[in-house]
């Protein structure tokens, strides 16, 4: 029994020598398919692609803004008496000439009855002047009486005269005074709250004003720059062209406006210069008072544009991938700025280059890529 199984081991292992031999070529490398195949190949790595392109861009110089009114009005009483009426709504939006606060006018209108009896009075007087004045101009002329009477009636009614003047003034002095008992708005804007009510007593010496009215439209934005863009600004103010774009952190919404002002002096501190904006603000995006990114656009040039993202850093400085001949090249370049998120090359490229935008990191000096995506440079 023992010889038999052993028989049959044996011719086990003889047969799955057979196999192994006849597929020997199968499993052993001999050499064959290697020289089938050929040499091998580095396979191309997939990249994204831009085209640097050269267009007009704007030299831009970014700051923090300050949204200040052009017009500023507090109101106060130049009169001494009460609030009867309040005509509007608490920071509700004003125009010039609306009415805004009545105050109470009893006492000029009385003073005013009285000055017009005086004047009334005094110019019945000056009438009855005038008659003995060309009486007795009359009888002088036919010797009926002396020269004394004619010059007395001369200086009473030149007296009456300058009577019935000071009772006009007087009478105009208490009309401006009337006046004042209607407050209107004397510009366009928005009124803050009214710090007053009816039946609040109020004078001319009061310090907090019964309410305030800024001009909102248009409306001034005040930013610092650094003095070396004083040249180009000067240029661009002359030319009329050196705008401010003004932003909302985290507001899509923006403002444009030209630059009105620049200030006469530079701050020796921190060389910083101060200049005004004028927006025109419509739809009331920018508030008094608000913080705003700014971008001051001073002129246009003439450069090459890349992404941002093309740009890569190293020790030697920056570089980008450019794509020639199905390879990937590194080309050293200087990046003037940055632009809406692109880079402005000052040197290393000349415009129309296909540059990476994606995939750079598997990339070296020589190494073959295939293009997957294309776009321009901005």
């Amino acid at each position: 029994m023992r010889k038999r199984n052993l028989f049959i081991a044996l011719g086990l292992v003889a047969v799955a020598g057979t196999v192994a031999f006849s597929t020997r070529s199968s499993w052993m490398d001999t050499g064959g398919a290697a020289k089938a195949q050929g040499p091998g190949r580095v396979r191309a790595i997939s990249i994204q692609a831009a085209i640097a392109e050269r267009k007009q861009v704007p030299v831009e110089v970014d700051a923090i803004g300050t949204v200040t009114p052009i017009a500023s009005v507090a109101l106060k009483s130049r009169i001494e008496t009460t609030i009867t009426e309040v005509h509007f709504q608490d920071g509700a939006r004003v125009k010039a000439g609306d009415i805004l606060f009545t105050l109470d006018a009893r006492q000029i209108d009385a003073q005013i009855a009285q000055a017009e009896g005086t004047l009334a009075r005094d110019r019945s007087q000056l009438a009855g002047a005038e008659r003995d004045f060309r009486r007795y101009s009359d009888l002088i002329a036919k010797g009926a009486t002396t020269q004394v009477n004619v010059d007395n009636a001369q200086t009473q009614m030149d007296i009456l005269r300058g009577t019935v003047r000071a009772d006009e003034s007087v009478l105009e002095n208490l009309k401006v005074q009337k006046s004042y008992a209607t407050i209107r708005a004397p510009i366009s804007g928005r009124i803050s709250a009214a710090n007053v009510k009816v039946g609040n007593f109020v004078r001319p010496a009061d310090v907090a004003p019964l309410a305030t009215i800024n001009q909102i439209a248009p409306i001034y934005v005040a930013l610092t720059v650094p003095q070396r863009v004083l040249p180009d600004l000067h240029e661009s103010l002359k030319a009329g062209t050196a705008i401010a774009i003004a932003s909302l952190p985290g507001d899509k919404a923006t403002e444009t406006g030209k630059v009105a002002m620049i200030e006469n002096t530079v701050d020796i501190n921190t060389g910083m210069v101060t200049l005004r904006a004028v927006m025109d603000n419509d739809k009331e995006t920018l508030w008094p008072g608000t913080l705003v990114s700014t971008k001051l656009v001073v002129r246009n040039e003439e450069a090459v544009v890349v992404p941002s993202v093309a740009v890569q850093r190293s020790q030697a400085g920056n570089f980008v991938f450019l794509v020639k001949d199905g390879k990937a090249q590194v080309q050293p370049v200087t990046v003037a700025r940055t632009f809406q998120g692109s880079s402005v090359i000052s040197s290393g490229l000349s415009g129309g280059e296909n540059v990476v935008t994606d995939g750079q990191m598997l990339l070296s000096n020589g190494t073959p890529v295939d293009i997957r995506d294309r776009k321009t440079g901005a």
